[in-house]
């Protein structure tokens, strides 16, 4: 059988805008490896919503990382503050991964 470890799975989704500040906060909690995902609409508290693929405003992505509870954590607490005022939607999950030192 194939050995798991448990680490967590944290994805935000936030205007386009925000990124660079996502991705400092993410660094400065231990968190270097990550994946960004384009999006292509959605419906939410606020209603719908499209990425309308010309000026980028309303664009949306997806950051996705997947690390250790402390990581994970500290990462959240970073975040919290900005969640309300940017309307990001935070998700934090309990995942087991295969060759766990790629997610520490």
């Amino acid at each position: 059988m194939t050995t798991t470890t448990h680490r967590r799975r944290i994805e935000v989704l936030a205007d386009e805008p925000l990124i660079p500040v996502i991705i400092r906060l993410a660094a400065e909690a231990g968190i270097i490896h990550y994946t960004l995902l384009p999006t292509l609409g959605g419906a939410g508290a606020h209603g719908r919503w499209r990425d309308d693929q010309l000026s980028g405003a309303t664009a949306k992505v997806m950051f996705l990382a997947v690390t250790g509870p402390e990581h994970a954590d500290a990462f959240i607490d970073r975040l919290a503050p900005l969640l309300e005022s940017h309307h990001l939607m935070l998700m934090s999950s309990d995942v087991e991964v295969v060759r766990s030192r790629k997610f520490d």
